[in-house]
């Protein structure tokens, strides 16, 4: 028995290195490919300076959004090689690095570069299409399968096999689509199919990878009903990443008023939390720390808009005010407004603090509210009896228990003989 355990300890270490030799691979075969795309498409730049190309803002965002799914991946894998989720962000990294190889390798042929023309329209056809599979693959198999790599159930699985023939769908259309490539719209797709059956079965794929989506979504919803203590924080985790996305997107949309570029840096930046938020759950790194920072999220997020909104609106109400005065604005708009949101920061902040553990965290502010009032009380009780029944009346409003009982040691007197 014992030497038959210690086989099996052996071959799931060599699986564990063998698992985390792959997954890093993956994430070398990830850059590589992308510092290519990046070097070529700044070549065809020094060309063309009229290309839609950032150069290295470009160049950054694309490196990061890579390698934080890569290496998140990578760690997952590493550390739970059975855990599917581990390699779906490998191969998202992977097909992210491929994708930029292509479409910088297009890019630069078109930009008088040398190279085949046929391989130039392959990889504008390749890059066209691509990027479906890192949009589509997380949002369905990674709701479906976190945070253990396994469905919720054997219910479960016409919902994966659903999913992943509406991907297969849904990539495949995308790739046979006739007309100009999108990217590229001098380019007519090469591997077009001008027939209304290929309309006819993407309009089905878009409709079934939808409903997975939503099925996805309904079923961590489901997992989350019946999950333990770990799994549901787990969970909280994954759904703090989701919201930190969404909310980002609706911050972008305000700010692409005064930039178009810095709304998507902003929703480049947003997007990266999901994988992070999940390996952060997955690997169990700080899993208890999920109400603190969303309480923190809660107060600073609230916080930062209203200060926004105080900063702005004092600086049109005084720019207003001046320019009835002398008739010309004025700096001192500027100066009043940012002294005010000076003077506001702390007391304001203090209120939303209040006001967010009073509506989301009732129970821990009930229990603060108690301490404190115990803790005067404890200061001018010189009664014992009244002191012990505060005590177990704290503890039972504070952590609620079953049962509450208090133990006070006895009074020992000692005797003491003088020596005769």
């Amino acid at each position: 028995m014992t030497e038959g355990r210690k086989n099996q300890g052996q071959v799931a270490n060599m699986m564990g290195r063998r698992a985390a030799w792959l997954a890093w691979s993956l994430v070398a075969l990830s850059v590589a490919p992308l510092l290519g795309g990046i070097a070529l498409a700044q070549m065809a730049k020094s060309t063309t300076p009229e290309l839609p190309y950032d150069g290295p803002v470009d160049a950054v965002f694309s490196l990061a959004t890579l390698l934080t799914f890569s290496l998140v991946g990578a760690i997952i894998a590493s550390r739970h090689p059975r855990n599917t989720i581990g390699w779906i962000f490998c191969s998202v990294g992977l097909v992210a690095g491929l994708n930029a190889l292509a479409w910088g390798y297009a890019v630069f042929w078109f930009s008088g570069g040398s190279g085949s023309r046929s391989l130039a329209e392959t990889a504008a056809w390749f890059s066209s299409w691509s990027w479906t599979l890192e949009v589509v693959v997380p949002t369905t198999f990674l709701l479906l399968l976190f945070p253990d790599g396994r469905l919720p159930s054997p219910r479960w699985r016409p919902v994966a096999w659903l999913a992943g023939l509406g991907i297969i769908g849904f990539v495949v259309g995308y790739a046979l689509e006739a007309g100009p490539l999108g990217d590229f719209p001098e380019l007519v797709n090469p591997y077009g199919v001008d027939s209304p059956a290929v309309v006819i079965a993407t309009l089905v794929a878009n409709v079934v990878v939808g409903g997975s989506m939503v099925a996805a979504a309904i079923s961590l919803i489901v997992r989350a009903r019946r999950a333990g203590r770990v799994e549901r924080q787990q969970i909280k985790w994954l759904g703090y990443g989701g919201a930190v996305v969404v909310g980002t997107i609706f911050v972008s949309g305000g700010i692409s008023v005064w930039s178009e570029t810095l709304s998507i840096a902003a929703i480049s930046l947003g997007l990266l939390g999901l994988p992070v938020f999940t390996g952060v759950a997955i690997v169990r790194h700080r899993l208890y720390d999920i109400d603190v920072l969303v309480n923190r999220t809660l107060v600073y997020g609230s916080l930062t808009a209203t200060l926004a909104l105080i900063y702005f609106g004092g600086v049109v109400g005084w720019q207003y005010v001046f320019r009835a005065l002398t008739g010309q604005g004025s700096t001192l708009a500027v100066v009043a407004s940012t002294l005010a949101i000076a003077a506001l920061f702390n007391p304001l902040r203090r209120r939303v603090q209040d006001f967010v553990d009073r509506r989301f965290y009732r129970r821990k502010y009930d229990a603060v509210k108690t301490l404190a009032a115990f803790s005067t009380r404890l200061r001018e009780e010189t009664n014992l009896d009244a002191l012990r029944d505060d005590v177990v009346e704290v503890v039972r409003d504070t952590m609620q228990p079953e049962h509450v009982s208090l133990w006070l040691r006895p009074e020992t007197t000692y005797e003491t003989k003088r020596p005769e």
